[in-house]
């Protein structure tokens, strides 16, 4: 296969007809109807907001041994993923629906660097005494306090050096505000407690949607 690396562990860029897509190197089998090749998985943008990140090349220093906390896990196809990513880390994977977490459970079952936890992400308290420190905190929550979510699990579970992103989803906030207000006033409140690396629209994949990297 002639492919590209992509910045990240494990993930590359393939050219597959005249389409450029997204692959992470995967021994594991489909998990939510992605296409596979020789090895690799297709990391679709229309179902993962970090893979949007990829394919605008934004710099994210993630390393193949890092560990991960996981808010808003859903079934997990973007945990499958990052779990190919952090081939020899670690992700511990918060998701509170029933439902979907038993799509999470499954594919953590074939993989040895998942831990599920049928959470609330709002209470990292409730799970403060099985998650570690951590190197990443990376959250995809549609909630009005989607915010505050974020800022309390880096209290609890951030390194010093740590990175984090948020997908900030700006109708989950208020549906009647301006969305560049929305985005504006996330921001000043993100940066005056860490160093904001990155803010990025996620359109045309995810309408209304911007990831925001910041650094401890």
């Amino acid at each position: 296969m002639d492919v590209s690396f992509a910045g990240l562990p494990n993930t590359y860029f393939f050219l597959a007809g005249n389409r450029e897509i997204i692959i992470t190197r995967s021994e594991y089998p489909s998990h939510y109807g992605e296409r596979k090749f020789n090895g690799y998985r297709e990391w679709r943008k229309e179902r993962s907001k970090f893979a949007v990140l990829i394919d605008k090349r934004v710099p994210i220093p993630i390393k193949e041994e890092n560990v991960l906390l996981y808010l808003g896990a859903a079934s997990g196809t973007t945990v499958s993923h990052l779990a190919d990513v952090l081939s020899s880390g670690m992700i511990y994977a918060v998701e509170y629906a029933p439902k979907p977490f038993i799509k999470l459970l499954k594919l953590a079952k074939e993989r040895n660097n998942i831990i599920p936890l049928l959470r609330d992400a709002s209470r990292p308290e409730t799970y403060s005494g099985i998650v570690e420190k951590v190197d990443w905190i990376y959250q995809d929550i549609a909630q009005k306090n989607q915010i505050e979510i974020f800022q309390k699990n880096v209290e609890f579970f951030l390194k010093e050096d740590g990175f984090g992103i948020i997908m900030v989803k700006a109708r989950s906030i208020d549906s009647t505000r301006d969305v560049g207000e929305i985005y504006n006033a996330v921001t000043r409140k993100l940066e005056k407690e860490y160093t904001i690396l990155n803010v990025v629209e996620l359109s045309p994949y995810h309408k209304d949607h911007i990831a925001i990297l910041i650094k401890l």
